[in-house]
Order: C-alpha cells, then sequence, then structure tokens
C-alpha cells in the first residue's frame, strides 16, 4: 500500500508543478514541497503501524 501511495504522491507533485492543484496550501507551484511532506509523514506512520502489529 505505502508503494501506491508512494507513486501518487509523486504523481500529484510533478502535476501540481507544471498546474497548481488550486486546493487550500497548494495554490503556487512552490509548495509542492508540501506534498512531500504529507507522503514522509504518511509513509513514516505506515511503517510505524505495520511493525506494532
Amino acid at each position: 500500500m505505502s508503494k501506491v501511495f508512494t507513486v501518487l504522491i509523486l504523481v500529484a507533485m510533478a502535476i501540481h508543478i507544471v498546474k497548481p492543484l488550486g486546493l487550500p496550501g497548494l495554490r503556487r507551484r512552490a509548495d509542492f514541497w508540501k506534498l512531500a511532506v504529507l507522503a514522509l509523514v504518511a509513509i513514516s506512520l505506515t511503517a510505524a503501524l505495520s511493525h506494532w502489529v
């Protein structure tokens, strides 16, 4: 699941650089780093939860 999520975030980042998504907090091209931070947090949370279970 985390691999699929990683690919989706990378695609969203690429699309956002070409044409900003227009979501709150993602209105400028320079905001693509926020998607990377979101992906890092989500993947870290997924990894942590998989080790606990």
